[in-house]
């Protein structure tokens, strides 16, 4: 069984999910539409794929059976809902979106239309949130824990948006860094079964000076480019997230790291070593942790990432991840974020073709999402300790109830 795919937005993520779909046996044609057409047809080109569309609603008219949406963050909202709309299956690069009502609309179609949605959170196939999960319970009663996403802007972020934002990629590079939070409450809320419900957060204004974190250039009034958030979590316990872009740190070696600690036992990482505590000691476990690089920086699949990014798209799994049940098609193909990728569209493909609900789901995704948002807004209102909605667990007897890909030519 197979279903065909729309892939929307051509730009440096596109090429290496486009290769991890098209090897996967589950996915059949695959299509790609961009604002610039040249770059669709360039992928179509290079990876062998079934052709183009000449925009986004002509994807949405035609027959194809899901969508993978890979185009700039604060797109993803109206995207998502036009998609399911059309009735396809979605699968959205992080964020889900950008203000609470999308989220909510979101979750809306998803429950009424009976249509796979997953957002592509890397921090859920994390090696430490995976790690974590296994070990859950020698942490006792989890009462503190941290996730940071620690990405300066001038290791890889410049390059990105010259290279989305054309001409007036400033105004979109002051992008605000709440408002992308899930590489750091994925990693924590990925591992606890809990969901953020106050947040207080505060942010520092950018000195730079180069015109980016701008308030009279940037599209989203915004000149922080660095901020902490403090969250309440449900049924006891805190959460801190740091989202930074101005930091002299080693992001290419880990952008995104956790703390966690418990009344049993605690888990700690730096951008080099992952450890175990508890009463008696600590135990290394970075050896377990590591990634193994998957293919050279120079695989062809890369050829549109900035070499400042590439590091992120290399990594292969660590020894914690169980790759048992990944198809073997991909074993040897490029991988990254720590091994997330992988798992990431083997975990969409066998939901649309099974009907089930993926790992980081509409529900789940809106929980790893709206914490950033509220904390945002907490921000602009000086710290103010702000609650955060909350949508539940998604419907135990949640199915696709529509099953296109068994009629699919693919």
């Amino acid at each position: 069984m197979t279903f065909s795919l729309g892939i929307i937005g051509a730009g440096q993520f596109a090429g290496s999910f486009a290769k991890l779909f098209a090897l996967h046996p589950g996915v059949g044609d695959i299509h790609v539409t961009d604002l610039l057409p040249e770059r669709a047809q360039a992928l179509v080109d290079e990876q062998g794929l079934a052709g183009t569309f000449d925009s986004v609603e002509d994807m949405l008219a035609s027959d194809v059976d899901a969508v993978a949406l890979f185009t700039q963050r604060w797109t993803h909202g109206p995207l998502v809902t036009a998609a399911l709309d059309a009735g396809k299956h979605v699968y959205s690069a992080v964020p889900m979106a950008i203000t609470a009502e999308e989220i909510a609309g979101i979750i809306e179609r998803v429950e009424r239309l009976g249509l796979v949605y997953m957002m592509g959170e890397t921090s859920y196939y994390n090696p430490a949130t995976v790690y974590v999960r296994e070990r859950l319970a020698e942490l006792g009663q989890v009462f503190y824990a941290e996730g940071d996403y620690v990405h300066d802007m001038d290791l890889g972020f410049y390059d990105a948006y010259r290279y989305s934002g054309g001409e007036g990629w400033k105004a979109t590079a002051s992008y605000p860094p709440m408002l992308y939070p899930t590489h750091a409450t994925g990693g924590v809320l990925g591992a606890l079964p809990t969901h953020a419900v106050s947040v207080s957060c505060v942010g520092v204004p950018d000195r730079r000076g180069d015109g980016v974190f701008d308030r009279e250039v940037s599209m989203f009034d915004n000149d922080v480019s660095n901020a902490t958030a403090l969250f309440e979590l449900a049924g006891g316990g805190s959460m801190r997230t740091n989202e930074f872009r101005r930091v002299g740190y080693p992001s290419h070696l880990k952008e995104s790291r956790f703390r966690f600690f418990g009344t049993e036992a605690s888990f700690e990482q730096t951008a080099i070593h992952s450890l175990w505590q508890d009463k008696q000691g600590v135990t290394d476990v970075t050896d377990h942790l590591q990634a193994r690089p998957s293919v050279s920086e120079d695989d062809p699949s890369l050829a549109h990432v900035s070499p400042a990014l590439r590091a992120a798209f290399v990594s292969g799994t660590a020894p914690v991840h169980d790759r048992s049940r990944l198809p073997e098609s991909l074993e040897g193909a490029p991988n990254g974020h720590e091994g997330a990728h992988h798992f990431l569209v083997d975990d969409f493909v066998t939901s649309v073709n099974e009907g089930t609900l993926p790992p980081v789901n509409a529900w789940v995704a809106a929980r790893f999402t709206l914490p950033g948002i509220v904390a945002h807004e907490s921000m602009r209102r000086g710290g103010e300790r702000l609650p955060i909605p909350d949508h539940g667990d998604a419907p135990a007897d949640w199915t696709a109830a529509r099953r296109p890909v068994e009629a699919s030519a693919g």
